[in-house]
């Protein structure tokens, strides 16, 4: 490197901390300003430095205390506080509402008129199995059905897959599910409309709300464990909301719900619940099985 290039000042320039520096006038309104120097004296920076540490301090104690009044009793037992937090209930509703505020935004901005994109064939990437456990055993689907309940006949009914694809017209779309875990895959989806299905089968004029259930579902040792979602009965009703009985070109296979599973694009992939068994209308929102765990409700995107 040169010299010259080590923008060394010259000793003449050198100011001590006390004087003052006259910063010098740009040539041009547009012209950037040079960088003004100030003089501090080292006791004044001492003594900022030990306020700012007792503000820091005082502001530490303050967020801790704060903190810990939003703590559940069973955290603050745990954690060896004393006090009893009485005023717990009102809290965890407000944190619940907070946290949630994404739900409420998404059920604003929905729209039966909003479709997400569509892809082409050759934009289809690969979709991975994402059972919540283990994937359950074929020997179910010879005897699977599909059961309605909740209908304005008041009449439960029971379908098999060759009913469906007998009753209903099959339409294709290609569209991307988008897991809540952060990953995302384009896919070719063929099945009957939801919206089909409830024109057919009508529910309950009181009706508000889907719970759809896979019995079949297993958790993560093998064993039993129903998979439920709850749906809004508009998102049920929107255009590209389907009852999916093909990937790709082919028939489900067990892996990706077979015989049946929900397509809702317009929801994260935990709503697109697999092997469907029973369908259910209500009044009042169902239960969810991630909600219930904590996790968001609406999952809207």
């Amino acid at each position: 490197m040169n010299r010259e290039d080590e923008h060394s000042a010259p000793e003449a320039n050198i100011k001590s901390p006390n004087e003052s520096v006259s910063p010098q006038k740009p040539t041009s309104f547009f012209q950037e300003r040079p960088p003004q120097m100030m003089g501090v004296a080292p006791q004044l920076l001492r003594r900022w430095t030990r306020r700012d540490l007792l503000l820091f301090g005082a502001g530490t104690i303050a967020a801790v205390a704060a903190g810990s009044a939003l703590l559940p009793p069973t955290t603050l037992k745990r954690l060896g506080i004393i006090q009893e937090n009485k005023d717990w209930p009102k809290k965890e509703w407000l944190l619940n509402k907070s946290l949630r505020i994404d739900d409420d935004v998404a059920e604003a901005l929905y729209s039966k008129d909003r479709s997400v994109p569509t892809y082409t064939k050759s934009q289809i990437t690969p979709l991975r199995n994402n059972y919540n456990g283990a994937t359950p055993d074929p020997s179910y689907i010879p005897e699977w059905h599909l059961t309605l309940d909740g209908l304005a006949s008041g009449l439960s009914v029971s379908l098999n897959i060759r009913n469906l694809l007998a009753s209903f017209q099959v339409y294709e779309q290609i569209t991307r599910l988008v897991c809540v875990e952060g990953w995302s895959a384009i896919s070719g989806w063929a099945g009957l409309r939801f919206d089909d299905l409830l024109r057919v089968y009508p529910p309950m004029s009181q009706a508000k709300w889907v719970r759809l259930e896979s019995s079949v579902n297993l958790g993560p040792w093998g064993n039993p464990d129903p998979y439920y979602v709850s749906l809004d009965l508009s998102t049920a009703r929107h255009q590209q909301t389907l009852l999916a009985t093909h990937l790709n070109g082919k028939p489900l296979t067990v892996e990706h719900g077979a015989p049946l599973r929900l397509i809702a694009p317009v929801k994260l992939g935990l709503k697109n619940i697999k092997a469907i068994t029973r369908i259910t209308y209500t009044k009042d929102e169902p239960e969810d099985y991630w909600a219930k765990r904590g996790y968001s409700r609406y999952d809207g995107i």
